[in-house]
């Protein structure tokens, strides 16, 4: 296959763009209107091509920087390159995807889960928390889950939206993981508040974090 260039995958998004799909995201602060399974599609007929993920993460379009990253070689970017894209990422499903398809795939990524967390863009910060997360679930060896509840405790409550979600995704994390935190985790769930009315569809869990996790654990027990 001749190499796609980038003009040629931008005329391709442009004809999947459709007007209520568009109107949707943009509800979620997400300014593109293709529609994720068309997009997957196209990531898979073009497989893996780091330059051309490159090019498309240039153009500033969300669409194509999706597109980028379903395409990119997660373990190819540098540190530097990794920490300029994350501060890029202006919507939050390109931070989200950003963030776990690429970074918790990348060499670096626990350097940059360190640097991130404690980062005063609070966007930026959520990306440390989230990779905080994966180890707490995945590989929380080495981690102060007592110190990492103690931050939650202290900065939750006050937090700006998108950091705020990162830290009580991560309190749920670790009282659903870690038995010998869970009753502090609950706790702190039940001063802090955080969620607790956020509206949730019949069938799905709350982010609430108490409910959040005894649901999980009850889970756990069942299966």
């Amino acid at each position: 296959m001749a190499e796609t260039t980038a003009a040629e995958v931008m005329a391709e998004l442009a004809e999947l763009e459709d007007s209520k799909t568009r109107e949707v995201n943009e509800r979620h602060g997400d300014d593109h209107g293709v529609n994720l399974s068309r997009l997957r599609a196209l990531a898979k007929r073009l497989k893996t091509q780091q330059e051309l993920a490159r090019r498309l993460w240039e153009t500033d379009d969300t669409a194509a920087r999706l597109l980028a990253i379903l395409i990119c070689r997660p373990k190819a970017f540098e540190r530097d390159e990794l920490d300029v894209m994350v501060r890029e990422a202006r919507t939050p499903k390109v931070h989200d995807w950003l963030t776990n398809y690429v970074v918790k795939k990348n060499p670096h990524s626990e350097e940059l889960r360190l640097a991130w967390s404690a980062d005063p863009d609070p966007v930026v910060a959520s990306a440390g928390w989230a990779l905080t997360t994966e180890r707490v679930t995945k590989k929380p060896e080495g981690l102060d889950l007592a110190g990492l509840l103690d931050i939650i405790e202290a900065e939750m409550k006050d937090a700006p939206d998108r950091l705020q979600w990162a830290m009580n995704h991560c309190l749920a994390q670790i009282g659903i993981e870690h038995a010998e935190h869970r009753a502090r985790a609950i706790d702190i769930g039940e001063r802090l508040e955080v969620l607790k009315d956020y509206p949730t569809s019949p069938g799905c869990t709350s982010p609430f974090a108490p409910v959040w996790i005894t649901e999980m654990v009850r889970r756990q027990h069942d299966d």
